[in-house]
């Protein structure tokens, strides 16, 4: 080999070694910071960067990025003396990569040390139902102490957030039958109150109900009793029209007494005081229409009075008078009148007290008192 050759070849060799180690391409978001014979020079920023050579070396490479550290659950005595366990989320940022290097050993060992240390502080002057209740207020504390701690290290603390908050296994349990026992309260609250709506639109609908029937029963029976008027003022008008006499009337009125025991309801009947004045009237007009003419009654009251007069002069048997026959026939239809109003009357009542005993089986009947 020439010995030239060797030469340029040493010297290209240590040219490229020195060009190596003078350039520093630094990634986005990075940080490198730059020590000259042990002493901090500077930070490199992203980018390309010349140093000198074996003179400045590179101590520490940061990430500048927002970055999560989960720590392990740690216990935390609540005021209460209950012991729970904490598992934390820290986000933070460096700010400052010469601080971060070179205030603090370990940046991240400080940090965790730092929320338990708080998180003992902050909650040891809560109960447990505080704890479980006000996560808001513990992650803004430990985040306002931490940002205030780990500032002077180049390090900004953006969230504290508290993953879980554990209590021992018996509080669970409580815990849960509470929870249960609130469930199944309202639940029962939830039911009555919906009974109750339930039970008032009931009772509202049956009051309107009731209102509605009572308004068209009103109705009802202020229509059938103007009917009734009416058919009542018809009669009346009728009657009068036709100057109906008094014999039609009473028969009439004999003739209507069978329906008044016809009704289901009725358990006895009462014989009105009408009815001997209604016999006799139909009595009188069956005697006139036997003896076709007849003396009116004021003679024949007269030839009674005289009749008993003279039975009261005379003694010894009565004389027969020349119209006695017509007497028997007019006594004949009176009797068979009477006799036809004790048969309807006797029917009547009978009817009434079938219909009150297969009513009312254990009550006594009109018949039996």
């Amino acid at each position: 080999m020439d010995p030239v050759v060797i030469p340029i070849l040493v010297a290209a060799i240590v040219v490229v070694f020195l060009v190596a180690a003078t350039v520093r391409i630094v990634p986005q978001a990075r940080r490198y910071n730059i020590e000259r014979f042990g002493r901090y020079r500077r930070t490199l920023q992203p980018g390309l960067n010349f140093v000198l050579p074996v003179a400045d070396r590179v101590n520490t490479k940061l990430d500048v990025r927002e970055q999560v550290y989960s720590s392990d659950p740690k216990p935390v005595i609540t005021e209460d003396n209950l012991v729970v366990n904490i598992d934390t989320v820290l986000y933070y940022q460096i700010t400052d990569p010469r601080a971060a290097a070179y205030e603090v050993a370990d940046y991240l060992h400080a940090i965790d040390q730092l929320t338990v240390t708080t998180l003992r502080n902050v909650i040891g002057s809560m109960d447990l139902e505080g704890t479980l209740t006000s996560r808001e207020e513990i992650n803004a504390r430990l985040r306002a102490v931490l940002d205030d701690a780990t500032g002077k290290w180049g390090i900004r603390v953006n969230r504290v957030e508290i993953k879980a908050i554990d209590p021992p296994n018996t509080i669970k349990e409580a815990m849960e039958k509470q929870m249960r026992a609130e469930r199944d309260k309202r639940a029962a609250i939830l039911h009555a109150e919906g009974e109750r709506q339930a039970k008032i639109l009931t009772a509202e609908g049956t009051k309107q109900k009731d209102i509605l029937e009572a308004q068209g029963t009103q109705q009802a029976m202020i229509l059938r009793a103007d009917g009734e008027s009416k058919a009542v003022e018809l009669v009346f008008q009728s009657v009068h029209r036709n100057n109906a006499d008094a014999k039609v009337l009473a028969y009439k009125y004999l003739e209507t007494l069978p329906h008044l025991a016809q009704s289901d309801n009725n358990t006895f009947w009462v014989i009105p005081g009408e009815l001997t004045e209604a016999i006799r009237t139909v009595t009188s007009a069956f005697g006139d229409q036997a003896s076709g003419t007849g003396p009116p009654p004021g003679a024949r009251r007269e030839d009674a009075t005289d009749a008993d007069a003279s039975d009261k002069d005379r003694v010894g048997a009565p004389e027969v008078e020349a119209n006695s026959t017509l007497a028997l026939d007019a006594v004949a239809a009176a009797d068979e009148a009477a006799k036809q109003a004790a048969v309807a009357v006797s029917d009547a009542k009978a009817e009434a007290e079938a219909a009150g005993e297969a009513r009312l089986p254990g009550r006594p009947s009109a018949s039996d008192t």
